[in-house]
Order: C-alpha cells, then sequence, then structure tokens
C-alpha cells in the first residue's frame, strides 16, 4: 500500500534531510505515528509557537495532517491531572518530532540481533519502530507513568507489536533482562543513570539526551560503555529539548525567598543581550555556557521601564543575579548578590566559548566515570574542560 500524500512528503524531508538512515525506511512505512496518538491532541504549531488542541472527532483532516508532521505533539498534561481542550501548565508526554526520533534511532545503530532497553515509552510508537525492525522479543520499553504505559502497551498490540513494556523506574534499568547492546532515553537527564551502562554489554551504546538546568536544552549524547562495563564516553551528535524524567525535573527557585537583600552589588557589563543570549533555542550559546556555570538556572524575557532582564539563580548557596539590557546603546546594569557573581560567571563563560571558535554541540562529548562522576569535554576526551 502506497504511503498517504502527508507520509509520503514526510519521509521525503526526512530522507533529505538525512534524518532517516535506509535500514529503518522499512520500519517508517510498517509503523504510522497516527496509530499512537490519541483523538485530542496538542501539536506544535512553528508558526505560532503554540499548541492547541486538534480533535479527530470533529477535525479529522487537520488530525491527519498533523500526525504525519514534522512536529512535536503533546499528548499529556501535568502528569495526568489535566482535562479538557487547552494546554495545561506542564506538558509531560509527546510524541516527539519524527526527525528527532529517526536521527536518534540512526545514532543508535541498533541492528537484528541485538536487545535494547528503552526508557520513556510514551505513546508506545518508537518501542513499535524498534520492534519493526528488530522483532518484538529484543525490545524492552519502561514508563514511569503507568496510565501512559497502559496506554501504549494497547497501542502497541493494535499494531501488531508485543514488545515487554514495563511500568516502573526506568531510571534503574531493567536489570532482569540485561544484558542490552543499546540503551536509548526518550527524556531528557541531567544525570546519566548508572545502571544504564552496567547493564549494557561493553562496547554497546548508551544514547541520552543530557544537559544542565541552566536551560531546556539537551544534547544528544553517545556514549559507547568501555570494557571495564562501569564507564561510558562519547560525544553529543546534536540538540534537542526533551521532557525531563520526572525525578530530575527542575524545582524552578522561589524568586521572593532568594532575592531578600536587593539592589545587591550593583555594576554595569558591556556584553549585550545579543552576545549573551542567543535565539536559536537549538544553538550551542546556552549549552555551552550551562557547562561553565553550573547549579545556576535563569530565565529571560520582560520589560523593566524599557529595558529587557535576565535574572540567574544558584538557589544551593543562595547567589542571584539581574541584568538590565538597555532598549539602545549603552551598558547594561548590573545587580548581583551571594557567595557567587553568576553574572560575572555567565560573562566569563561567554567569553570563553567565543575565544573557542563558538563550538557547536557537536564539538562536546561525555564521559560518565565509574564512580558516576560527569565530565564534559571539548574536542578530546584527554583533556581537561
Amino acid at each position: 500500500m502506497s504511503p498517504s500524500p502527508p507520509r509520503a512528503a514526510l519521509l521525503r524531508l526526512l530522507s533529505d534531510t538525512g534524518a532517516i538512515s535506509p535500514e529503518w525506511a522499512d520500519a517508517f512505512e510498517a509503523v504510522p505515528r497516527s496509530g499512537f496518538l490519541p483523538e485530542v491532541m496538542w501539536p506544535f504549531d512553528p508558526a505560532t509557537g503554540e499548541s492547541a488542541a486538534v480533535d479527530r472527532r470533529t477535525d479529522p483532516e487537520a488530525w491527519s495532517r498533523w500526525a504525519e508532521a514534522d512536529v512535536p505533539i503533546t499528548v499529556q498534561w501535568d502528569d495526568g491531572r489535566h482535562g479538557g481542550a487547552s494546554p495545561g501548565g506542564l506538558y509531560t508526554s509527546s510524541a516527539s518530532m519524527p526527525s528527532l526520533v529517526f536521527s536518534m534511532l540512526r545514532d543508535l545503530d541498533a541492528r537484528p540481533g541485538m536487545s535494547v532497553l528503552e526508557v520513556g515509552t510514551g505513546t508506545g510508537w518508537n518501542a513499535a519502530l524498534l520492534s519493526a525492525r528488530l522483532g518484538d522479543g529484543a525490545v524492552t520499553t519502561v514508563e514511569v507513568d503507568a496510565g501512559l504505559a497502559a496506554t501504549a502497551a494497547d497501542n502497541l498490540h493494535r499494531a501488531g507489536f508485543r514488545p515487554a513494556v514495563v511500568a516502573g523506574d526506568g531510571l534503574l534499568g531493567r536489570p532482569e533482562r540485561a544484558p542490552f547492546d543499546r540503551v536509548i532515553a526518550t527524556c531528557g537527564l541531567r544525570s546519566v543513570p548508572s545502571a544504564w551502562i552496567s547493564q549494557t554489554r561493553p562496547g554497546g551504546v548508551v544514547l541520552v539526551p543530557w544537559g544542565t538546568d541552566y536551560s531546556p536544552l539537551d544534547g544528544i549524547a553517545r556514549l559507547v560503555v568501555a570494557e571495564d562495563g562501569e564507564s561510558a564516553s562519547g560525544r553529543f551528535t546534536g540538540p534537542a529539548q526533551f521532557m525531563k524524567a520526572r525525578s530530575q525535573r527542575l524545582a524552578w527557585p522561589d524568586h521572593e525567598a532568594l532575592v531578600t537583600d536587593w539592589p545587591g552589588e550593583v555594576s554595569s557589563t558591556a556584553l549585550t543581550e545579543r552576545e549573551a543570549f542567543s535565539d536559536d533555542p537549538y544553538g550551542a550559546l546556552d549549552f555551552a555556557v550551562g557547562l561553565k556555570v553550573p547549579r545556576c538556572v535563569h530565565a529571560r524575557g520582560g520589560q523593566d521601564d524599557g529595558a529587557r532582564v535576565a535574572w540567574f539563580y544558584a538557589p544551593e548557596d543562595r547567589s542571584w543575579a539581574l541584568v538590565r539590557f538597555p532598549s539602545g546603546a549603552g551598558r547594561a546594569q548590573v545587580h548581583q548578590s551571594g557567595p557567587r557573581r553568576l553574572w560575572d560567571e555567565v560573562e566569563a563563560a561567554y567569553r570563553w566559548w567565543a575565544g573557542a571558535g563558538r563550538p557547536g554541540i557537536g564539538r562536546f562529548g561525555l564521559t560518565v566515570g565509574a564512580d558516576g562522576a560527569h565530565r564534559v569535554w571539548l574536542d578530546d576526551p584527554d583533556l581537561r574542560f
């Protein structure tokens, strides 16, 4: 059967951009994403920057069009507590954009005869793609949300696949089904669980979206497990933004509780807003700054007497900073307080990144030691970052 026009267009896009490798084309044909989506869903519209509900019962044409579009689609808000068609407060499960799904499967390099652990079942679509290529018995998928796990299992069975679907904490892996040849996470991490490494054969691959709390941006780390079976290292293959693993979600700092000594230490900076922040949500700047300014979060936007503001918080030691970027020419005003001077750290991180040639995410790598310590490197894993 020939694919529908929207699916054919999607396959052309994936092929033209190199997101899908030839060995995954049959799985794409066999497993439409539409079979794993609920009747009411919230696709992200790049034109508006928003997610709005689409209901198959009232607008089947729009629903089908979005189902085959290269956009992420939210399927759950607020850990399932949200109801109705309006968006909730926090998106907590989604069907990732197909270009990201297939680029990660390409990077995973799972081949027939290998066993795979997937963490973050979601709708079940990724597990179905893996099952179509590797066989049901080779795939174990773990979902922390029992309701999502049950729905995913139903979706998979309806599509003719029966991998092992487990409701539980995926960060613990699945020791009774180990060792695995490949581990893939479809949730963002701030710490790679040692269980994933120890449950993977030496030479196997752990593919995980990883980043810092400085921003929501993740890099896809392709870690190869060392011969000791306890450590792993590899480069980042590209940027992404994933919903974070529930136990590693950021708890946003309480502004009023932290900023109790306004105005703090007042100074100024010649660094402009355009230099300090990228307008590209997948750019390397925030990723690099987060590596150099640990345990810090930031938010920017809004107006204060015509100036755009950016806040920085380090709740661990109650440090904070505010920068007010003028709308016209002139230096930005800086307020800082606490044991750390967060803006000074951010400015130094920017100047380091610019001085290093503005490296993209693909020049960075991550090593997770046998002791669980995470070390990020640039270009060469043997050189200190």
